[in-house]
């Protein structure tokens, strides 16, 4: 039988597909519940307890195979250490368009409130983002092809499921993404630390569209100058930055709080 090895680790041929695959047990649960694809299931032998079984009894009504490997077999397939003793094999990952993000917003009748992620490399922090988005009732989240990380396993893990709720937009270029957006009536807002006007200063309410840039750079300057407006997060201590999904909290739920307020008037 024919064997590949990836990441230092030697896969069967026809398992051989891990790139895609969600691991952890609210994740998989999350997954089964979304009603998306699934190829099969992986269980680490002897795991029937607590929340697996639950997960196997969905996984036999959806008629997902499922699969018992040892536990060594497990760590060389799993892609994160906390796996949780489950691991679902997936088809890659399907991202939207930025017309389906539009349209969930139209759909619901809501104004289109939309995140660009201009280069977050970090998978930790991709995942926290698209959580607190979701959580949000943000519409969708755009990042770019090159030079960020897309969904993956660990991005899945980390959202606890929540990319299975959220339209995710994969773009070549995001300047052209945000054209896009401006073009439908949205506002963009820039993230940045040299601009004088802080975040809860600023009218966040209807369509809009918050821009967070890349961990270290922030965001690039042709995307800061493609935005309507910039703000920031005020710093009172001697580190100069936040974490790029604590200051996507920061923002969009000030967002989310002066749209109550707006529509409670």
């Amino acid at each position: 039988m024919k064997e590949k090895r990836l990441n230092n680790k030697i896969y069967n041929k026809e398992e051989k597909n891990y790139d895609d695959q969600v691991e952890g047990r609210n994740s998989v649960l999350e997954l089964l519940e979304s009603g998306k694809d699934i190829n099969k299931i992986f269980i680490t032998k002897g795991e029937r307890h607590g929340s697996i079984n639950k997960i196997l009894a969905i996984a036999k009504e959806r008629r997902v195979i499922v699969v018992e490997k040892d536990k060594r077999q497990m760590n060389e397939i799993a892609q994160n250490e906390n796996y949780q003793g489950i691991i679902a094999i997936v088809p890659p990952f399907e991202y939207c368009q930025i017309e389906d993000i539009l349209n969930v917003a139209k759909e619901k009748n809501e104004d289109p409130f939309v995140l660009i992620l201009d280069g977050i490399e970090d998978p930790h922090n991709l995942g926290s983002i698209i959580r607190t988005a979701e959580t949000a009732g943000v519409h969708g989240v755009i990042i770019p092809k090159r030079r960020a990380v897309g969904v993956n396993s660990t991005v899945n893990k980390t959202s606890a499921g929540a990319v299975e709720h959220m339209n995710i937009a994969r773009v070549t270029n995001i300047t052209d993404a945000i054209d896009r957006l401006k073009e439908a009536g949205l506002w963009i807002c820039g993230t940045d630390i040299s601009t004088d006007k802080y975040y809860y200063n600023q009218d966040l309410t209807g369509p809009l569209g918050i821009v967070i840039g890349n961990e270290g750079n922030g965001i690039s300057e042709k995307v800061k100058k493609n935005c309507d407006f910039l703000v920031k997060i005020p710093m009172k201590g001697k580190v100069s930055s936040l974490n790029a999904s604590v200051s996507t909290g920061i923002i969009i739920y000030e967002s989310l709080k002066q749209r109550i307020i707006k529509n409670n008037i």
